[in-house]
């Protein structure tokens, strides 16, 4: 156990300041008498003043871009288990709220500036007819922006765990304990807005499907909250071992006639270390146990749907050779998976760059009537003197059977968020003069073979949209984007959300794209077969049908609010604790 606490002190790496402190006490007091309550104080005052401008906020920012480092390209999903294990202790030494909020501040900007960092590959905007300067200013205005959004959330945690901290008889595990509901409650309020991809929990998609199997218990929140917990009790240990060897140092050069330090926490860093070992291990062990679950696949569940990737690039998509291009790919692919003997064939967001109106007019859906067999096609909408971003099923006939509009468009590229202020700094990245609108967000999609849970591009990222169809009898999911505006790194998040809807839901989930990655995902979070990336593929498999609830799609996000209250009652018990004595 002492190897463990010196490793912990090993990584503080900051402890000049905190021997500056003491001396700087032993000079003043010249060993004088000190009654108690001063040493309380000295132990637990915030030595901030010691750190130089650098460090504080160093520290919070290499803490971000490890959390950074989770997601692709790098994929380093264990780094999550630590990343916020600096700002927590940061928070925790800082003298003011103003403090800890621009410490939370600077680890989200590590975080999700990193992670984000794919949104510039919009950049260059030439081909929209955007100068080469106004299109790199745009990129770099949407980068900062949903950082800054993103960043937002970290610093008010971080302003309300500074408080919580200023409570010395709040134990550690009840400090976790609201610290963790506090991350929930926030990432639940920005999720359910219109800009929302960078959860904690997505860190851990796709490698990680033991711990992803947690959000069939509630979501999303399971996985956030077991990665804050784990942090946090670390961190914990960090700071009870920092102020332990304070306490040991003023003793040994006795300051006081008293051998005991302070006790600010009752429990031991190694006992803060066990905890938290254990409840990783109690954790993954629970999803191992979810994972394991045999899937019953009954043959009259069965469909077999295929997949086809057109590749067409952005730059010539909506214009004459694009239009061309996506024709001849999607018909072609379309009778090839019609001759491997599919039931439907799902095609990628706006994969046919049409209004239905007009697309009946195209060789695509003569092919449909020719061989009768459904697919699913991306498409425009028309909606009075607007358009929408829809996938329509269209039967062998030729007839619409269902419509699904887009209902989340996408900020500062399908609309301007606070249009009024922001409308005259940055123009709308989409290059049609009409204006898109979205769709309803209660909407359901049926098929010829039961209701399907769709989703468009960026709905991906919020899971509430996937377990609502999934509880009103969504059986299969269907995920129609298109990741060619942005850099490689994108399309690959892209994919490791639709991983974890999957599992969340316990569905089936087949993954169009236009240039990648195309995917079909199993109710495990199995990937069983992915496209290249910039490839023109088409893809067949069998999926299942599904009816099953899990605890999320049935009662949606109970953790967060279990949580809060398990939070409100210790906090209170603490206070009272306080009082009595």
């Amino acid at each position: 156990m002492r190897a463990v606490s010196q490793g912990i002190h090993s990584l503080v790496g900051c402890c000049d300041w905190c021997k500056m402190s003491v001396k700087t006490i032993l000079l003043t007091f010249n060993r004088a008498t000190v009654p108690p309550s001063t040493l309380e104080f000295a132990l637990t005052m915030k030595p901030s003043k010691q750190f130089s401008s650098a460090s504080r906020f160093l520290v919070p920012l290499v803490g971000g871009i490890l959390m950074g480092l989770t997601p692709a390209p790098v994929e380093a999903w264990p780094l999550a288990w630590v990343a916020l294990v600096p700002i927590w202790f940061w928070v925790a030494k800082a003298q003011s709220v103003r403090q800890g909020a621009l410490s939370g501040l600077v680890w989200g900007i590590g975080y999700h500036g990193l992670a984000l960092f794919w949104i510039t590959g919009i950049h260059p905007m030439t081909w929209m007819g955007v100068p080469w300067l106004a299109s790199l200013a745009i990129a770099i205005f949407c980068w900062t922006f949903i950082t800054l959004w993103g960043a937002a959330l970290v610093g008010i945690w971080a302003a309300l765990l500074f408080w919580i901290h200023q409570k010395s008889r709040i134990s550690a595990l009840v400090r976790v304990l609201i610290g963790t509901a506090l991350w929930c409650g926030l990432e639940s309020i920005w999720s359910a807005g219109s800009l929302w991809w960078t959860s904690l929990s997505y860190t851990q998609s796709p490698h990680n499907l033991v711990i992803l199997h947690l959000g069939k218990l509630s979501g999303p929140a399971t996985v956030t909250a077991a990665i804050v917990a784990v942090n946090g009790l670390v961190a914990e240990a960090w700071i009870s071992d920092q102020h332990r060897r304070d306490a040991q140092e003023l003793n040994a050069r006795r300051l006081l006639a008293v051998t005991s330090p302070v006790k600010r926490s009752h429990l031991q860093p190694a006992t803060l270390l066990g905890i938290a070992a254990g409840l990783l291990v109690v954790l993954h062990l629970i999803g191992f146990g979810l994972e394991s679950r045999p899937l019953i696949q009954p043959q009259e569940a069965a469909l077999k749907v295929g997949i086809v990737q057109g590749n067409i690039g952005n730059t010539i998509k909506l214009f004459t050779e694009g239009k061309r291009r996506a024709l001849e790919r999607y018909t072609n692919g379309y009778l090839k998976l019609v001759n491997q003997g599919v039931d439907a064939v799902l095609t990628p967001e706006g994969a046919l760059p049409f209004f239905l109106s007009d697309l009946k007019r195209q060789d695509f859906y003569s092919a449909i009537l020719e061989q009768g067999v459904v697919a699913w096609v991306g498409a425009f909408g028309e909606r009075g003197r607007s358009y929408t971003n829809s996938l329509f099923t269209i039967m062998g006939n030729g007839e619409t059977f269902s419509r699904y509009d887009k209902a989340k468009l996408v900020p500062l590229g399908e609309y301007i968020p606070f249009e009024s202020v922001l409308g005259g700094l940055i123009d709308r990245l989409s290059p049609l003069e009409a204006h898109l609108v979205a769709g309803s967000p209660t909407q359901l999609f049926e098929t010829p073979f039961g209701r399907a849970i769709a989703g468009i591009c960026y709905e991906s990222a919020f899971a509430e949209h996937f377990r609502r169809q999934a509880a009103a009898g969504g059986q299969f999911i269907l995920s129609s984007s298109n990741d060619a505006h942005y850099s490689s790194e994108m399309p690959a998040q892209h994919h490791a959300q639709d991983v974890m809807r999957a599992i969340e839901t316990d569905r089936w989930a087949v993954r169009a794209t236009n240039t990648g990655y195309s995917a079909i995902v199993d109710p495990h979070g199995r990937t069983l077969w992915m496209s290249g990336i910039n490839t023109y593929e088409t893809h067949a498999e069998t999926i299942y049908r599904r009816q099953t609830e899990t605890p999320y799609v049935r009662w949606g996000d109970w953790l967060t609010k279990v949580l809060f209250g398990l939070a409100g009652v210790a906090g209170l018990f603490s206070q009272t604790f306080k009082r009595q004595e």
